[in-house]
């Protein structure tokens, strides 16, 4: 098997570990729908569907009604919650309406039913409830710029949350006093429930003083849509009512439970190495910061590996789990996985025995079909061969077309499942 063969079966076994559907089994393993009342179910997120079709599996006809928002593709075959697919990284309409539909649902709940909520990474911009004056558009405005910005998941969330009807704890207020359980698959580096799909059952940490403060450290206060700007000084005022904190006793009646996170695929793949013979050694499951910056680090490691001065012999794995940031200042296309691939590729030219893999464990990377991609001391090389300028794409953020061109982009397909990314480094022995 080659380094890339490796690497390729690594992710995948990585994958088969983030199935959703034994992790949602478990869960209700311990949890019955009520003897009386209704039971409700509603959710947003890329494993969303999944999660939707494993709780129909558990409980089939003690569901009442139900309705999930999914990303487009991402749908599951399911009976009795109806699936809606909706625009993500960037919200639409179709999202905004699930979002009221999904409001009014839960809104309608008394005290002895129960409402399950299925939340995965993407759920916030998957269900867009934007608080008046504010306007989808200028939601969808306000998330471009933030993605663009490189703003972390924790950053765009506590914005999100300050400007909407739903986020922020604000789904199970409108739940209460309903029972609400609620399942949640982790996309965010050390789980924190106000910040995974942006809360919408969980207790909000964040403040609107905070979220202004993050549009001004990025510079963004005076590009962002006015009517958000207002919003969010308008609550730093007081004159909006905060999203709400731990200690409400709106809580009393909701249990908020992690069925899922990188933990996951980093283990798996660690025991997928082993079982090809590779020394495993999991450098983090908390990887963050720019992403290019990050594929330099991961170099640097490879050639100490080489050198026999690493943490670990080859041949061996160094596995990473997080999720990165990309910078947008030019005009291509890609993701923060490919862009990772890609300073890597420049960064280990003429390294002969060493393979990068960076990939989404939901399928995709950035605005772009492919899930992230693979590269190698030759790759740079090979690209010029084919007429591209590899420094110059990754200095346009075009690194997209580059792994397309080659052949190495990592395509999966939608996974219904989201774990954070997975930063996979193949190291040969006697590669020095």
């Amino acid at each position: 098997m080659t380094l890339r063969e490796s690497a390729r079966s690594i992710f995948d076994a990585a994958l088969v570990a983030g199935d959703v559907r034994p992790l949602v089994a478990r869960a209700l393993a311990g949890t019955n729908p009520p003897a009386h009342g209704r039971v409700l179910v509603v959710g947003a997120g890329k494993a969303s569907g999944a999660m939707a079709a494993a709780v129909e599996e558990a409980w089939g006809d003690r569901i009442t009604d139900g309705l999930v928002a999914v990303k487009d593709g991402y749908c599951a075959p399911t009976r009795r919650v109806r699936l809606v697919e909706a625009g993500h990284p960037v919200p639409d309409e179709r999202g905004a309406q699930a979002a009221r539909e999904i409001l009014a649902l839960v809104e309608s709940a008394a005290g002895e039913d129960l409402v399950m909520v299925l939340v995965s990474g993407g759920g916030s911009a998957l269900t867009p409830a934007p608080a008046p004056p504010i306007t989808l558009a200028d939601k969808q405005a306000m998330t471009r710029l933030l993605l663009a910005a490189g703003a972390t998941i924790n950053q765009v969330n506590a914005v999100r949350k300050h400007c909407s009807l739903l986020k922020g704890g604000q789904l199970a207020r409108a739940a209460a006093p309903a029972r609400v359980e609620a399942l949640l698959l982790s996309d965010v580096v050390g789980d924190p429930l106000d910040v995974i799909a942006s809360g919408p059952t969980s207790p909000d940490a964040s403040t609107f003083a905070e979220a202004l403060v993050i549009l001004d450290r990025l510079a963004l206060r005076d590009r962002a849509p006015r009517a958000v700007v207002e919003r969010l000084e308008q609550g730093v005022r007081g004159r909006i009512p905060e999203t709400p904190k731990p200690g409400d006793p709106l809580f009393a009646r909701v249990r908020n439970t992690v069925i899922g996170n990188n933990a996951l695929v980093v283990d798996a793949a660690a025991s997928r190495a082993r079982e090809l013979g590779l020394a495993p050694h999991v450098l983090t499951r908390a990887l963050e910061g720019e992403a290019r910056e990050a594929a330099g680090g991961f170099v640097e490691l490879a050639r100490l590996i080489e050198a026999g001065r690493g943490p670990v012999q080859a041949p061996a794995c160094v596995i990473a789990g997080g999720e990165t940031t990309v910078t947008v200042r030019g005009r291509g296309a890609g993701g923060r996985c490919q862009e990772f691939a890609l300073a890597a590729a420049l960064a280990m030219e003429e390294m002969k025995g060493a393979v990068i893999l960076a990939a989404g464990t939901d399928g995709t990377d950035g605005p772009t079909e492919a899930a992230g991609a693979v590269s190698d001391g030759a790759s740079a090389a090979r690209a010029r061969v084919q007429g591209l300028d590899p420094a110059a794409q990754l200095a346009d953020n075009d690194s997209n077309s580059v792994f397309d061109r080659l052949g190495d982009l990592v395509v999966t397909g939608p996974t219904n499942t989201n774990l954070l990314d997975l930063y996979l480094l193949v190291v040969a022995p006697g590669a020095a």
